[in-house]
């Protein structure tokens, strides 16, 4: 027995989604996701609302934008907000126990993408590094990310990084069962990526997202 996980999606709480957390779910069910981690901008209120309506299948996670780059935990029970350095988002999360990782670290095209010295800081203090983005526009940043983790030696994460209820389960990780974060680190070299890339016109989403609620705003 294995576990289909989707390490990586936004609900409606993160500025740039409009999906519901009931739509996301009913997405994840349909194509057979085990474990669907909710990993909200710098919030945990779309993963909390979603994991009471599925508490089996969410785990409650954050992508944190720090003043380096964007951190992506998993188990997370208090929210971090945004803006802090890497050093105190970390500790922070490892006070509580959560499983650190680092979101598209060499996506030059996104704010959170990373320096290779800041990572470096950092690597010994995370249990993982994302290999695989569904959403990262050229292959070439996601084929970085992968070298590096096999240089450093640290376990990679995927994920589909779904701002739509399509496009969850675009990218996968087939796990052994895990309870908790420390059982997560345990399993996580094992883990096999099933990866699927996300064409350009999947930003438009985004895009129409931050658009559309900054009107909401005005209006």
């Amino acid at each position: 027995m294995t576990y289909l996980i989707e390490f990586h999606c936004h609900t409606n709480a993160s500025k740039d989604s409009l999906t519901q957390p009931a739509d996301l779910i009913a997405a994840a069910r349909r194509k057979g996701i085990d474990r669907l981690i909710i990993t909200d901008h710098n919030t945990i209120a779309g993963a909390r609302a979603a994991r009471a309506l599925d508490p089996e299948l969410i785990i409650v996670g954050e992508e944190i934008m720090t003043t380096r780059g964007e951190i992506l935990a998993t188990f997370v029970t208090e929210e971090i907000p945004a803006g802090l350095t890497p050093q105190e988002v970390i500790q922070r999360l490892k006070d509580q126990g959560a499983f650190i990782s680092v979101s598209h670290p060499f996506d030059q095209l996104r704010s959170g993408g990373w320096e290779e010295t800041d990572l470096l800081e950092i690597l010994p203090s995370v249990d993982a590094v994302e290999v695989y983005n569904s959403r990262c526009m050229f292959p070439s940043f996601n084929r970085e990310a992968r070298r590096f983790a096999e240089k450093h030696n640290i376990p990679g994460t995927v994920g589909s990084d779904a701002h739509a209820a399509f496009e969850v389960g675009r990218s996968l990780m087939r796990l052994e069962p895990f309870d908790g974060p420390e059982e997560m680190r345990k399993v996580i070299r094992s883990g096999k990526p099933i990866t699927k890339w996300s064409p350009p016109w999947f930003h438009f989403t985004s895009r129409y997202a931050v658009a559309s609620k900054k009107f909401q705003t005005r209006s």
